[in-house]
């Protein structure tokens, strides 16, 4: 047993292989690992949804990821879509359907496959969330104006690695 390196006088294990050597999943790293990210994704679904009513105070907190992955990939299959955020056809039927209530998103037949339909962003639906976006980045530089513009790009650059890790694409 050894003390873990934040200084808190917890003790800590030598831990299980993670597959690397040295890298035991009880490791002060992964510990640290863990804790931060439990806090950024708790912070990120309570600011989800507050930009998902800053487009729309009827929007769901869960379809604003949609809207998000619309605007950066234009046109797309419900399939792709519900692939992409990891939901069921049903659900991500019942979200689209929302989304089009709201006149957000809109449906056109696929050119492709005449069975299939493409969804998209419609003028109002980029508009807000052109608008929201760009409020989020804004809020971003704020809070990050300390920082060296490179460690911001190394943020991004680490968190892109860890999203395709997740994605089993790394």
């Amino acid at each position: 047993m050894r003390e873990d390196g934040n200084g808190d006088g917890r003790r800590v294990g030598s831990g299980v292989s993670a597959g690397m050597p040295g890298h035991g999943v009880e490791q002060p790293e992964f510990l640290s690992l863990e804790r931060e990210l439990t806090v950024l994704l708790r912070r990120a679904r309570a600011s989800q949804g507050e930009m998902a009513r800053e487009v729309h105070p009827d929007l769901e907190s869960a379809a604003y990821g949609l809207l998000i992955r619309l605007d950066e990939c234009g046109r797309q299959r419900a399939t792709e879509l519900a692939a992409y955020i990891g939901v069921g056809k049903a659900t991500m039927s019942r979200q689209l359907r929302a989304l089009e209530d709201l006149g957000l998103v809109a449906r056109e037949p696929d050119p492709a496959d005449g069975r299939a339909w493409l969804v998209h962003l419609t003028e109002e639906g980029r508009g807000r969330v052109g608008k929201v976006r760009e409020a989020r980045r804004a809020r971003y530089a704020r809070r990050l104006s300390g920082w060296d513009p490179r460690e911001v790009s190394e943020l991004a650059r680490l968190l892109n690695q860890l999203n395709q890790e997740m994605e089993g694409q790394g």
